[in-house]
């Protein structure tokens, strides 16, 4: 028994006329995805060469001063990154056309937006009071 389209299908035009077009578009997103954590390394690497530098300077005030200015420069990347995931899972779940896919993307994005809205509040925070 053939399923109807869009009641239980299994695939849909995309998968049945266009499957060099979702091949492609699926590894596209893999490879954004991939970018995504890229960014995120860097900026991790990054975070602990500034780290470890402000750690052997000798006054207080410039090390606590330098490891918030890193923070911050770290939740950029972090930042960047998510979206960057976001932009995958998007990618990821228009072809996939599965109702459980796009379930799980609105939750991802939800959590990924509420991840990115705090660390993007604590961010202006650290810019606002260095001393933090």
């Amino acid at each position: 028994m053939e399923d109807l389209p869009g009641i239980g299908a299994t695939e849909g035009i995309l998968h049945r006329e266009l499957q060099g077009l979702v091949l492609a578009l699926e590894w596209v997103a893999a490879i954004v995805a991939l970018l995504a954590v890229a960014v995120i390394l860097i900026g991790t690497i990054r975070f602990l060469a500034g780290f470890v530098q402000a750690e052997m300077r000798r006054p207080e005030a410039d090390r606590a001063r330098i490891i918030n200015r890193e923070r911050v420069e770290l939740g950029r990347y972090i930042l960047s990154g998510l979206e960057l995931f976001i932009v995958s899972d998007i990618i990821h779940a228009a072809v996939s056309l599965a109702l459980g896919d796009l379930l799980f993307l609105a939750l991802l994005v939800a959590i990924r937006s509420a991840i990115s809205y705090f660390l993007d509040r604590e961010i202006s925070e650290i810019k606002e009071d260095p001393e933090r």
